[in-house]
């Protein structure tokens, strides 16, 4: 079992029925386990330790993430959140787009403040080194967009799926953020692309880091993540084009500025 303490134990909880599925995500699902908790587990097998390291330390230090109560192998059994995602709430416009870049830029924010762990997500130790700025080397979660984040009474907008979570560069997250959210703006064929495009403009005008020097690097992984269903993949370029097209605009204006 793993808890706080991130300490595997021989006996772990592994409900034989997990229970009623409540998401079916690209590389996981999630089960019921009653009102007070859910079992995330990874189709694949995959372990979910290292993610549950960084979750326990950004909860520890006050960012609002489930609670995880015990891990082992590919299953993770945590607190379950109740309320629509962000994205659910911005289609049913209970959720201004203004107010979702809002909400996703403080998110980044809150999670690119938070001390670092003395370990990593993969349980290697870190250096200690100081990094040059608190941006170049931060908590970040690679995967922060509209459906990732539920709007909860107790915890305010909560951050899931840390999958991707890991020690890097503020730029790069908020690159990752733009990306994906482009990717829904240049699909010509979408109910959402519009919106997308003012939720993207508005993000980068409140995010406050340049993804510029980041977005090559964002592309590749995106490009590369093997959940993408076929016709993603595609857009991934134009994405790219688009979120240097509006970071020009942003980052460039004479208005602009960026967090140290």
């Amino acid at each position: 079992m793993c808890s706080a303490g991130i300490a595997p134990d021989a006996a772990p909880h592994a409900p034989a029925v997990p229970g009623p599925v409540l998401a079916a995500g690209r590389d996981a699902d999630v089960f019921a386990l009653d009102e007070e908790r859910v079992l995330r587990r990874y189709r694949s097998g995959r372990s979910a330790l290292g993610e549950v390291r960084l979750m326990a330390h950004a909860r520890s230090h006050g960012f609002p993430v489930p609670e995880v109560y015990s891990a082992q192998g590919p299953d993770l059994e945590m607190e379950r959140l109740h309320g629509p995602t962000l994205l659910q709430a911005m289609a049913a416009d209970e959720v201004s787009i203004a107010d979702g870049a809002a909400v996703l830029a403080e998110l980044h924010t809150r999670l690119h403040t938070v001390p670092l762990p003395a370990v990593a997500g993969d349980g290697s130790a870190r250096s200690g080194a100081a990094p040059a700025s608190r941006l170049d080397q931060c908590l970040v979660h690679l995967d922060l967009h509209p459906a990732n984040i539920i709007l909860t009474e107790p915890h305010g907008p909560a951050l899931v799926d840390w999958a991707n979570a890991t020690i890097g560069p503020a730029g790069l997250d908020v690159a990752m953020t733009s990306v994906i959210i482009a990717e829904v703006a240049v699909d010509a064929g979408g109910a959402y692309s519009r919106a997308a495009r003012a939720l993207l403009v508005s993000f980068l005008a409140l995010a406050g880091v340049d993804p510029r020097p980041h977005l090559d690097i964002a592309a590749q992984r995106r490009a590369h993540n093997t959940t993408l269903v076929p016709g993603e993949r595609e857009l991934v370029p134009l994405a790219q084009e688009l979120v240097e097209h509006y970071a020009d605009i942003a980052f460039d204006s004479p208005a602009s500025g960026t967090r140290p």
